[in-house]
């Protein structure tokens, strides 16, 4: 049974090399400090740089009611930062002629069927990895644990309204990223699990990168805790369909090794070729603006979110799960990579604090972050923005009280079930004419609401990198 007195990978004597001591020392003073400051039960953190891992460390507990230890080889839930694994094996089949990035992929998958013809007929790979399809992507379904789960998935999504027209704007999908993972089923014969293994965990060296319950549980595995106080989850992880999305488990090192093979033009510490050069910096570069482009981007490329800190280019992706959150972000120029996987409490502030420190430190480059309200008054028209926003999973009322904008958020369809909390109220404070932010329960940053109109004259509200249309 594991107990609190368990050592920590970096009271070892022999440290992996490249490791600075005296970094990680600091650290892991420094992440137990700011995880106590937000709230954050246990956290994983490391920072390659120079093609080194130079600091490693964890702190807090990974199951605080199993009374186990987060160490920095337990494995934590990377969220969405899977879908840029798979997008990653999606651009190798494009390098190697099985799928093109703008062929419609009922060109490969002919039994799909979407809501309407035109979205049948015309979605293709590179609408599904810059969040561009319009299918709703907050579609959850428990389609069983067989290994077919995904052609099921696929199967249902014919019923899945559409989020906005084809390519028209972006909101986040996952449903779509469910979608690619059949494909890469389909084209290759393999199914997605045993796929990732074989193009990503083996070639990179992973050992303790993971997707089936059976699997993470051989090793040391955090627990979400969300609410408010942060407490253990009685479930685990998401349905088996969601695994192309979000259900990669691994540590911030082997997360790292990904990050590398990356920022190496596609291939690996030992020389072996995962992605074309080519494909690597397609996946880096601008594909779509996001309509919020103060909250995790200012674009998306293709997989990777994109944004700039201080005149540096930096791509990355977070990931959200059941009370586990994880974000990654690469520096390019400064030849700096940083993970932090989290479980629970103020995660997003967490975030804010440590990577600034290091981005400053190690990239002497200031990391941006999100607006806040307005210090003088700005002229806002409510008739402009009250109305219902409504989507899958998702109803928003924005309503004036008194001169002010409030916004009353309910959580609705698959998404419920999963929820803390599905009714929720918030204060809009004007940054300026059509920017707004609200500040959630417990959280630190500032969260922008942005209101903006689409080409066919449909308005649409984006909050939490999703586009919900206007429907009265």
């Amino acid at each position: 049974m594991t107990t609190n007195s368990e050592p920590n990978m970096t009271d070892t004597a022999t440290p992996p090399a490249g490791l600075s001591a005296e970094l990680t020392a600091h650290w892991s003073a420094r992440l137990g400090e700011l995880a106590a400051r937000h709230r954050v039960p246990g956290a994983n953190l490391a920072v390659l740089h120079r093609g080194e891992v130079i600091i490693e460390t964890a702190t807090g507990m990974a199951n605080v009611e199993a009374g186990i230890t987060a160490t920095p080889d337990t494995l934590f839930q990377i969220g969405s930062i899977s879908k840029v694994w798979t997008t990653t094996v999606a651009m190798a089949l494009v390098d190697e002629g099985v799928l093109e990035l703008d062929a419609p992929i009922v060109s490969v998958l002919p039994e799909l069927r979407l809501v309407n013809e035109e979205l049948t007929q015309g979605v293709t790979l590179r609408h599904l990895v810059t969040h561009t399809s319009g299918i709703d992507g907050d579609f959850f379904a428990d389609t069983g644990r067989g290994d077919d789960c995904l052609e099921k998935f696929t199967a249902l999504l014919a019923d899945v309204a559409a989020n906005h027209p084809l390519g028209a704007t972006m909101s986040y999908c996952n449903a779509g990223f469910s979608l690619l993972g059949r494909v890469l089923e389909h084209v290759t014969g393999v199914q997605w699990d045993e796929l990732m293994r074989e193009r990503l965990y083996r070639p990179l060296g992973l050992t303790r990168t993971a997707t089936l319950p059976e699997e993470v549980l051989r090793f040391r595995a955090a627990t979400g805790h969300p609410g408010e106080p942060p407490a253990p989850t009685p479930q685990w992880g998401l349905m088996r369909s969601a695994g192309p999305a979000g259900l990669i488990c691994s540590t911030p090192r082997e997360v790292l090794a990904f990050a590398r093979m990356h920022m190496n033009g596609g291939v690996t510490d030992d020389g072996t070729k995962i992605l074309s050069a080519g494909g690597a910096t397609a996946m880096q570069t601008p594909q779509v603006e996001v309509p919020d482009p103060h909250m995790l981007g200012r674009a998306w490329g293709l997989g990777w979110l994109l944004d700039t800190w201080d005149g540096q280019r930096v791509y990355g992706h977070d990931g959200g799960t059941i009370g586990q959150s994880a974000f990654l972000r690469v520096l390019p120029e400064s030849d700096l990579a940083i993970c932090l996987l989290t479980n629970g409490g103020d995660t997003a502030g967490l975030y804010l604090s440590v990577f600034s420190e290091l981005v400053r430190e190690l990239a002497g480059a200031t990391m941006r972050t999100t607006p806040e309200p307005a210090k003088e008054p700005v002229a806002v028209d409510p008739a402009k923005y009250v109305g219902v926003y409504e989507r899958l999973s998702s109803r928003r009322e924005i309503v004036e009280r008194d001169g002010t904008l409030v916004m009353l958020d309910t959580v609705t369809g698959p998404l419920a079930a999963l929820a803390s909390s599905t009714e929720q109220e918030f204060t809009l404070h004007p940054v300026e004419p059509g920017l707004f932010v609200l500040r959630r329960p417990g959280f630190t940053p500032w969260l922008p609401v942005v209101f903006y109109t689409i080409a066919d004259g449909t308005a649409y509200l984006h909050h939490g990198a999703r586009a919900t249309p206007k429907v009265g």
